[in-house]
C-alpha cells in the first residue's frame, strides 16, 4: 500500500468524522438548546432567505421511500447502511485524494442520517432556504448538504476529468 493511499484514506475518514460530529452537534443544538420542535411551522427566522424549521424526515431524498411502518423504517436503515458500507469500501480503495475527500463527505453525512433514523425513527431536518414563499430546496440538514456536495464533486470529476480515449489507429 502506498503512502499516498494511506493519506487519502485518513483524509476521507477525517472528513467523514468531522461531518458526522458537526451534524450530530447541530441536530442536538436545534433540538435541545433552541427547542426548534416547539416553534412549529413558524420556525426561527435568521435571515430574510433562511430560517430554521423543524422537520421529521421519514423518507429519503425528496420524500422517496417514505417509511410509514416500523418494518419500512428498518428496511430503510438497512438500505442506507448498505449504501454507506459501499461508500466506505470505495473510500478505502480510492487512489485519488479529491475523490477520497468527496467520499468522506458522503460517508459522514450518510452515517449522521442513519444514526437519526435508528435513534428516532426519522431524520432531523432544519435548514430552510427560501425566497419569499418559493423554496428551491426541501428542508435539509448538514448531513444532506455534505452528501449532495460529495456526490456533485464525484460527478463533476467523473464527467470533467475523464481521460481522453486514445484515438484508434487507422490501417
Amino acid at each position: 500500500m502506498t503512502e499516498a493511499l494511506k493519506l487519502h484514506r485518513k483524509l476521507g475518514i477525517t472528513i467523514a468524522l468531522v461531518i458526522l460530529i458537526l451534524d450530530q452537534l447541530i441536530k442536538f443544538f436545534v433540538t435541545h438548546t433552541l427547542q426548534l420542535p416547539s416553534w412549529g411551522a413558524a420556525g426561527i427566522e435568521l435571515l430574510p432567505f433562511f430560517k430554521l424549521t423543524w422537520t421529521e424526515n421519514r423518507g429519503v431524498s425528496m420524500g422517496f421511500f417514505y417509511a410509514e411502518t416500523e418494518l419500512a423504517r428498518w428496511l430503510l436503515v438497512a438500505m442506507t447502511l448498505a449504501i454507506a458500507s459501499f461508500v466506505g469500501w470505495w473510500l478505502w480503495r480510492e487512489p485519488e485524494r479529491d475523490n477520497a475527500a468527496a467520499f468522506g463527505l458522503v460517508l459522514g453525512g450518510a452515517i449522521g442520517n442513519i444514526i437519526d433514523r435508528v435513534r428516532l425513527g426519522y431524520v432531523i431536518d432544519y435548514a430552510d432556504f427560501h425566497i419569499g414563499d418559493w423554496r428551491p430546496f426541501l428542508i435539509f440538514n448538514l448531513a444532506d448538504a455534505a452528501i449532495t456536495i460529495g456526490v456533485l464533486i464525484l460527478l463533476a470529476r467523473a464527467l470533467l476529468l475523464r481521460e481522453k480515449a486514445a484515438p484508434k489507429e487507422s490501417r
